[in-house]
């Protein structure tokens, strides 16, 4: 059995490199969103929804940070300091919730 690559079509040229695989963010889009006034990255993460993805933000944050330092001429610590990271919820049992038999 012969098996073939699948075909993967991507929607951006090869010379705009993606910063966001999640949501798929391309490095022109970013720096046009800077171009449009989105000078922090709180502001380019709600526009562009960039670290919103099941990563939340591990791998693109960081270049977004550096795209947006260099297009603004901040400090990098200036600019990823300002940026509000929730970790991702994790379920717990109701048993957590409940008392005890030492309760009561």
């Amino acid at each position: 059995m012969t098996r073939h690559a699948s075909r993967v079509t991507r929607h951006v040229p090869q010379d705009d490199p993606i910063v966001c695989r999640c949501e798929e963010v391309t490095v022109s889009q970013v720096e046009g969103a800077i171009a449009e006034g989105y000078d922090s990255l709180e502001e380019l993460k709600r526009h562009l929804r960039v670290g919103m993805g099941p990563c939340q933000g591990r791998t693109c944050l960081p270049l977004v940070a550096q795209i947006l330092a260099r297009k603004t001429g901040r400090p990098l610590e200036q600019v990823f300091s300002a940026v509000s990271v929730r970790p991702p919820l994790a379920p717990v049992p109701v048993t957590l919730f409940l008392g005890g038999d030492d309760e009561g």
